[in-house]
């Protein structure tokens, strides 16, 4: 069985962002899954717009060079682990125009979540489950959250700013879980697809 594309999108495209630490954790811990090739999706990188096509791609092709370029990008991925912060109790602006900007290239795929905040990015992932459950999408039940103590002594905020591996027996496991949650779906969602391709 061929290994499972991922894309491990970070969801923060703010200069002083903190997500590039949880993205490169759990981008070494997924490559380290037998079953899965991971890259990180970085969307500092494709300078969208926001949405202002005719209609979604469901209906249409996208006129917007910058779109297609990302659409192009989340179609070569069979599943995806969003690293989101948590603004507002919401997932960050910048992550819902990029979820707007495409919608076949989501369709029956999986994704998992790795949060951080000081709740654990917890309701920001409630958002984010029910946005892919419109983008046709499976997430998997597990999740990792990386919270209170733990947050402040990752974050340079914290003034420790310690490696993720020091709070590994607080979210190791959690990671664990998604990450062969996502293969399970990741590899029923793939079948599925070819089969509907035949």
């Amino acid at each position: 069985m061929s290994k499972l594309k991922i894309g491990v999108i970070i969801s923060s495209t703010r200069p002083t962002r903190f997500g590039d630490k949880p993205a490169q954790w759990i981008l070494e811990k997924a490559n380290a899954n037998p079953n899965i090739e991971a890259e990180i999706v970085d969307l500092r990188d494709f300078n969208l717009p926001f949405f202002d096509e005719m209609a979604s791609n469901a209906w249409m092709p996208s006129q917007n060079a910058q779109a297609v370029a990302w659409q192009k990008k989340i179609g070569e991925f069979d599943g995806f682990i969003f690293v989101i912060a948590e603004y507002n109790r919401s997932i960050t602006g910048a992550l819902k125009n990029a979820l707007d900007q495409a919608y076949v290239e989501w369709n029956k795929k999986a994704f998992g979540i790795v949060g951080y905040g000081t709740v654990g990015a917890a309701r920001a992932a409630e958002h984010l489950r029910g946005i892919g459950i419109e983008l046709q999408m499976v997430s998997t039940r597990s999740a990792v959250h990386i919270g209170g103590g733990d947050f402040f002594a990752v974050h340079p905020l914290g003034q420790q700013n310690k490696p993720i591996s020091d709070i590994e027996g607080s979210i190791g496991a959690g990671a664990n879980d998604m990450l062969e949650q996502l293969v399970w779906w990741g590899n029923a969602a793939k079948a599925a697809r070819a089969a509907d391709a035949k």
